[in-house]
């Protein structure tokens, strides 16, 4: 109630003992005490008797009604504490690796046949345009009219090599 530490009561002790007196201090102190003890009494039956107001006007039962709605547990609040708990615990590097399925699996295996099927594919172009710079590099006679003979430069917007049009296999 009253915010008094060591150092405040004991100047308090000092003037009382100055204004009061040695020998009317200890009856002084006694009176203080009395005074005191009936102040808490009287502040604990008043507080006895709100209670027991509150009781006979239900308000208990208010109070009890709107802790419970504003409870996290019915508002759901506390499921979403826990999620946020697992993922701010939560370790990629420790991640649960799981074997793929049958369908996952078969995927894999159409991929892997496909990424096989267009490097083969980029092998082959590949090796063709080494021919053909290689061609184009290899010193050839003179043409008849004293030109050097220069190798075709394949045209850009031609179409590239890719499965034959009957091709199923995507």
């Amino acid at each position: 109630m009253f915010d008094l530490g060591w150092t405040e009561l004991l100047l308090i002790g000092i003037v009382a003992l100055i204004v009061v007196g040695p020998k009317d201090l200890p009856g002084m102190f006694r009176t203080l005490g009395r005074f005191t003890g009936k102040m808490k009494n009287m502040a604990r039956e008043f507080q006895r008797a709100m209670n027991d107001a509150a009781d006979e006007a239900g308000m208990k039962d208010v109070a009890k009604d709107l802790k419970s709605a504003t409870s996290a547990k019915s508002m759901g609040l506390d499921k979403l504490n826990e999620a946020a708990d697992k993922f701010e615990k939560w370790d990629p590097s420790k991640a649960v690796k799981r074997e793929p399925g049958p369908a996952t699996a078969a995927m894999t295996e159409e991929r892997a046949e496909q990424a096989k099927k267009i490097r083969e594919n980029a092998a082959k172009t590949a090796e063709a345009r080494k021919a053909a710079e290689a061609a184009a590099a290899a010193p050839d006679a003179a043409t008849a009219d004293g030109a050097p003979k220069t190798a075709p430069v394949p045209d850009p917007a031609a179409p590239k090599p890719g499965p034959a049009a009957g091709d199923d296999s995507k």
